[in-house]
């Protein structure tokens, strides 16, 4: 907007200096009401440009609307993990390993063994073999997954963390 205002200055003093050069002194008035009812309309232009993006701010941050995105993702989670294994290590494992990380602050690249530890620790052998981003099966589509009792396991003892 500041560049707005130093252009739209720059035009009318521009006008203004070409009309007075002009030896019909007239012609000033003319050009300087031109130049500067063409800077409000621009002006009026980006004003209401700008308050159109800010009622789409407002929209994404309504908490209603924050809520249903929420709840319909986890709807789509629930539901990947009532499905196929292969679901489960496409969209959930990777998912739950990253949180894992982040939670725990281990990373695999770093020391897998202090990482591997650390999982058997929190989950045990039964959990960590669901959240192990090592452990993706090749023939998934067949397997069924673990179900949303294990999916509300994992996260449960993400969260105690």
């Amino acid at each position: 907007m500041k560049k707005l205002a130093i252009v739209a200055i720059v035009a009318v003093l521009g006008c203004q200096l070409l009309a007075l050069a002009n030896p019909d002194r007239r012609v000033a008035l003319w050009l300087g009401a031109v130049a500067a009812a063409t800077v409000l309309l621009v002006a009026r232009w980006f004003l209401v440009r700008a308050a159109a993006s800010s009622i789409d701010d407002s929209r994404a941050r309504d908490p209603a609307e924050s809520l249903r995105r929420w709840l319909s993702k986890t709807e789509i989670l629930i539901a990947r993990a009532d499905s196929t294994r292969s679901d489960w290590d496409k969209y959930l494992r990777p998912m739950l390993a990253r949180q894992f990380e982040l939670a725990t602050g281990r990373r695999k690249g770093k020391d897998p063994r202090v990482f591997h530890a650390t999982a058997l620790a929190l989950f045990g052998e039964r959990l960590w073999q669901w959240v192990d981003p090592d452990d993706v099966s090749p023939t998934g589509a067949g397997e069924p997954g673990p179900g949303r009792e294990v999916l509300a396991e994992v996260l449960q003892r993400l969260e105690a963390i």
